[in-house]
């Protein structure tokens, strides 16, 4: 476990089977935040785990002074024959745009989510900074669901383009965009004012 403190929470970089060890607290989290139903956690727990077995896969968790989660952000190298990567390539191409170069060596950013009560604390742009910090893939693609909220506000500080706008994932109503960020992400606002 790698660790780095802020005002509110420490970060860490879990290794898998630390990682797995909160994955009932994160699954909890990650439930609330996309507003899924109970029952959730026992679909995607089997399809957490076996992320952590691909290729490139880090996480980021910022904890409160009791180990308590307060957020998470995790992801891995995107490659073809990943159900996200098709599904995102598939609605490019229904579209009739083929952006290879967007789907071509990236880092999936799989999942970030901040407890509700502890969101507008930067722990959210904290993680995703962490996360990104030494990947080997020069951008990184996400799925978001569309319309105003702290993430998408969050995504758009960062400067994340539009790949693919109002997407519909197969089991989730909700349209989804896919955002894009060229690595390395630019240097926090305050780290420029102080340079």
């Amino acid at each position: 476990m790698t660790t780095m403190s802020s005002r509110c929470a420490r970060f860490a970089e879990l290794s898998a089977t630390e990682f797995r060890a909160h994955l009932p607290e994160a699954l909890a989290i990650y439930m609330h935040a996309m507003g899924y139903p109970q029952g959730t956690a026992e679909q995607r727990t089997p399809m957490w785990l076996a992320h952590m077995l691909r290729d490139g896969w880090r996480n980021v968790v910022a904890l409160d002074s009791e180990d308590r989660l307060l957020g998470l952000a995790y992801g891995y190298r995107g490659l073809v024959g990943q159900w996200w990567h098709e599904q995102v390539r598939k609605g490019l191409s229904r579209r009739g745009r083929h952006d290879g170069d967007w789907l071509d060596d990236y880092f999936e950013l799989t999942e970030l989510h901040v407890r509700p009560e502890n969101q507008g604390e930067g722990i959210g742009e904290h993680l995703l900074r962490d996360l990104l910090a030494d990947v080997e893939q020069p951008k990184v693609l996400l799925s978001t669901p569309e319309g105003p909220s702290k993430a998408w506000r969050l995504y758009r500080k960062l400067g994340f383009d539009d790949v693919l706008r109002d997407y519909h994932f197969a089991g989730d109503p909700r349209p989804f965009a896919i955002l894009g960020k060229r690595l390395p992400l630019d240097p926090p606002a305050d780290a420029k004012r102080e340079s």
